[in-house]
């Protein structure tokens, strides 16, 4: 009996002395699946040996991936560009605030319809996205391949109405970019990003029939807000995006269609 009680005691003094597994701290961050969710699933291993479980909510819009981080019910986001921020910030009264540079995305005109920009016909209905930043972005790809001139080919707030000369009378049709991709056989051209081009499985350096270059000034950000833009889960995070090994990951993986911001 005695040895029975010695035994429960020790038990319990090492229960005692025992600490609880440390809980992950959990880091939330919003993305459009293609290619930011997957660059960020090739990280989260790096951030669980830190000790944080990164979550990653995928999105198919630019709305609500900024107002969610806005109201504090997401922590972070990853898949807009600065002037898309910046425009965004500006129209809706937010203060999201860029944390790091990540990779381009080059944007691309595609086409079911014709296999070179050249065969286009008058009057060709082009598609365009119609947010503010993207909807001048692909304004400014059409000026500098010579389907149009924009009255300042580096405004990228550029609209429709900013075109001072249209030879071929081409007709835009603004839509939200999601749907781009599906319009391709109503449309005789869409300018669409490449998030949403990869996710309909189209290649950029195969199916655009023109592309921005390696030099766009576009990067994807990693984006926060002034109360956890210095959160150490923050920070983790966008020395993981900027490490060789994203760098590694994105040139295996999208083979030019995303590259790797200089320097990152």
């Amino acid at each position: 009996m005695l040895s029975r009680r010695l035994f429960v005691l020790s038990a319990l003094a090492v229960s005692a002395c025992a600490k609880p597994a440390a809980k992950a701290d959990v880091l939330t961050v919003a993305a459009t699946a293609v290619p930011h969710a997957e660059i960020l699933k090739a990280v989260q291993p790096d951030l669980a040996a830190k000790g944080i479980d990164m979550q990653i909510k995928v999105f198919n819009d630019y709305v609500q991936p900024n107002m969610q981080v806005e109201q504090k019910l997401i922590d972070a986001n990853y898949f807009q560009t600065l002037p898309y921020l910046e425009a965004f910030n500006s129209e809706h009264g937010t203060h999201l605030l860029p944390i790091v540079g990540v990779h381009v995305e080059p944007f691309g005109a595609y086409s079911r319809k014709v296999k070179a920009i050249a065969d286009l016909k008058n009057g060709a209905v082009i598609a365009l996205p119609n947010d503010p930043t993207n909807t001048g972005r692909a304004l400014i790809l059409l000026h500098k391949h010579g389907l149009i001139t924009l009255k300042d080919p580096n405004d990228i707030a550029a609209t429709p109405k900013d075109i001072v000369a249209n030879p071929k009378n081409f007709v835009f049709k603004e839509l939200e970019s999601p749907s781009l991709p599906r319009v391709l056989g109503e449309v005789d051209m869409a300018l669409i990003n490449t998030n949403y081009a990869l996710d309909a499985k189209l290649d950029p350096q195969k199916d655009a029939l023109i592309i921005e270059g390696p030099d766009s000034p576009y990067l994807n950000y990693l984006v926060a807000r002034p109360d956890n833009k210095d959160d150490a889960r923050i920070t983790a995070l966008a020395e993981a995006l900027t490490s060789q090994k994203v760098r590694d990951f994105i040139a295996s993986t999208y083979h030019g269609a995303v590259i790797a911001a200089k320097g990152a």
